[in-house]
């Protein structure tokens, strides 16, 4: 009976310590910080863009020539009074200015797909919100040094390394938003 027990003891250790190994690691001394595949991290998308840009160009030429004759007196009256002139004016004025600005705020769930030999973690995320029939998605991934993430577990987008954030929508309203094919078709000849 001794034996029994102590077999059932030893697999019921066994698949303890199975169980313990497999779970993670954290300790009460180790923050909750995403550190291997699998784990995950919230990415707060912080992006702010603008940019400008304006030229001009003036420019402006006059050419005037201009010859004047005297008529003949006396003898030589029979020289007609002659006379020319001319007058060249050349002018252009250019003006260009162009402008862009955008900003996204967003928060994103992205999983650790990989860790490098450095200990950098590249990550993937994407988050889609479907309402009436409208898709947002919001997809992120690149590199994040351990270093950058913070102790609740949430990096900054600027702190992403090769960092590729796109954010799209489907549905009636963004295609309401796009030229019919023969403005397309227009604004591709012209």
């Amino acid at each position: 009976m001794k034996k029994g027990i102590s077999v059932v003891a030893y697999v019921l250790i066994g698949a303890f310590v199975q169980g313990v190994i497999a779970a993670p690691m954290y300790s009460l001394y180790t923050d909750k910080r995403a550190m291997r595949v699998d784990d995950i991290l919230t990415v707060y998308i912080v992006e702010s863009a603008k940019a400008g840009s304006n030229s001009g160009t003036s420019t402006d030429k006059k050419n005037q020539v201009g010859v004047n004759g005297i008529q003949g007196t006396g003898l030589l009256s029979f020289i007609p009074a002659f006379g020319a002139s001319g007058s060249v004016g050349v002018g252009f004025d250019g003006k260009g200015s162009t402008s862009r600005e955008g900003s996204l705020l967003a928060k994103v769930t992205a999983r650790v797909s990989k860790v490098l030999d450095n200990g950098n973690l590249v990550i993937d995320g994407n988050k889609m919100v479907e309402i009436n029939n409208e898709k947002e998605i919001i997809s992120v991934s690149g590199i994040v040094r351990a270093q950058d993430i913070q102790p609740d577990n949430f990096v900054y987008s600027y702190n992403i390394s090769d960092a590729k954030i796109t954010y799209s929508g489907k549905g009636a309203a963004h295609e309401g938003q796009r030229p019919g094919l023969i403005a397309r078709f227009l604004n591709w000849i012209f």
